[in-house]
C-alpha cells in the first residue's frame, strides 16, 4: 500500500478518475496494527479494481480534520475528488468489515459510473 506524507499527496491522490481508497492510521494506534498481517492479502485481492493508499493521519497535516476523520482505523473512498463513501470509526476493523466496505465500495463507484456513461449517451 503506497503511503501518503502529505496534504499535497493526499490531495493529488483522491483527484484520480479511479478508485481509491484512503486508510487512514498512525504507527501508535493498536487497532490499526491488527489489520497489518491481513492488509496485503486484501490488497492484492482488490488490486485490479481499486487503489488502496496508506494516510498516517500524524504526517498529513490538517487532512484528518478536513476529511473529518474522528477515529481510526478509517476507510473513505473517492474517485474525482469526491469522497463516495466512508466506514469511520474508532473501532478495531476485521478482514471481513473491511471487504464488505470494499465491496460497498466498489458498487457506489461502479452506479456513479453507469449513470455518468448513460447521460454522456
Amino acid at each position: 500500500m503506497r503511503k501518503v506524507t502529505s496534504a499535497e499527496e493526499f490531495q493529488v491522490s483522491i483527484q484520480s478518475s479511479n478508485l481509491v481508497v484512503a486508510v487512514f492510521k498512525a504507527d501508535w494506534c493498536v487497532d490499526c496494527k491488527f489489520m497489518d498481517p491481513f492488509m496485503p492479502e486484501v490488497e492484492q485481492k482488490y488490486e485490479d479494481r481499486l487503489t488502496l493508499v496508506e494516510v498516517d493521519v500524524d504526517q498529513v497535516g490538517d487532512v484528518s480534520q478536513e476529511q473529518n476523520i474522528m477515529g481510526i482505523p478509517s476507510f473513505v473512498a473517492y474517485t474525482d475528488g469526491r469522497e463516495l463513501v466512508r466506514f469511520v470509526n474508532k473501532l478495531r476493523k476485521s478482514r471481513e468489515e473491511i471487504e464488505d466496505f470494499l465491496n460497498k465500495a466498489l458498487d457506489v463507484y461502479s452506479a456513479l459510473h453507469n449513470t455518468s456513461e448513460r447521460q454522456e449517451n
